[in-house]
């Protein structure tokens, strides 16, 4: 008659048949830990019913459900606080380099970006042509400069001395600025890279996590639908 032997259930403290308990030694770990919670006198060497070893899986069907939950949403309030947040970005350089600059470094830039363009081409052709026609036509008894334009050679190698210095300046600024802009990229690509690492570390600590708790539900579940024939009958 030993299938008419009974043992006492660690949970409920109820005598069943064997048929009805489950060894302590064949229950998983992660459900012993969610019983030794509620029930710290639990011992493995006991039994505990279906009923209460099917109400601890389904507890701890829920944390896990509740774990995954609480999972997803730290890692969208990660995403959006990376997208909100700016701080962590390096400043307009462009912004403040222009803030440090002097009166003469401003003037320095306005006369190399004038020199560099066709309205200047075209004043400057006119100039020498005004010249040369009031030196060669309309003042002919005293021209002011007489052929060959000695006093304009002056002026355009003055002009020259003094429009080559400057433009070199403008175009050091210019080399200075091109280089805090590729430290900048620099920095926002480190950045950019390392956070990129980090989100994917955080996703595949998320499906690697997420892939172990399904197999534990899985294994659950199993569990239960094969107690659910004994229950029918």
């Amino acid at each position: 008659m030993a299938d008419q032997e009974t043992f006492p259930c660690q949970i409920c403290r109820e005598q069943k048949r064997k048929d009805d308990l489950v060894p302590a030694t064949l229950i998983q770990t992660s459900i012993v830990d969610v019983i030794t919670k509620e029930f710290p006198a639990w011992s493995p060497e006991g039994y505990i019913c279906h009923t209460d070893l099917n109400r601890f899986r389904i507890d701890y069907i829920r944390d896990l459900l509740k774990k995954e939950i609480h999972e997803y949403a730290s890692l969208e309030e990660t995403l959006k606080h990376g997208v909100i947040e700016e701080s962590h970005l390096p400043e307009n350089i462009n912004v403040k380099f222009d803030k440090e600059l002097t009166f003469g470094e401003h003037l320095s830039d306005k006369i190399a970006g004038f020199a560099g363009s066709w309205t200047f081409i075209a004043v400057f052709t006119g100039i020498l042509f005004l010249w040369v026609v009031l030196n060669t036509f309309i003042l002919l008894s005293r021209p002011f400069d007489p052929y060959p334009f000695i006093l304009l050679n002056l002026f355009l190698s003055a002009l020259a001395a003094i429009q080559a210095p400057v433009i070199i300046m403008s175009q050091n600024r210019q080399m200075m600025r091109d280089r805090l802009n590729a430290e900048r990229d620099y920095k926002v690509n480190v950045h950019t890279e390392f956070e990129i690492h980090q989100l994917h570390k955080k996703i595949d600590h998320l499906l690697i996590s997420q892939g172990q708790r399904l197999l534990e539900i899985q294994n659950i579940q199993a569990e239960l639908m094969e107690d659910l024939p004994g229950k029918t009958l």
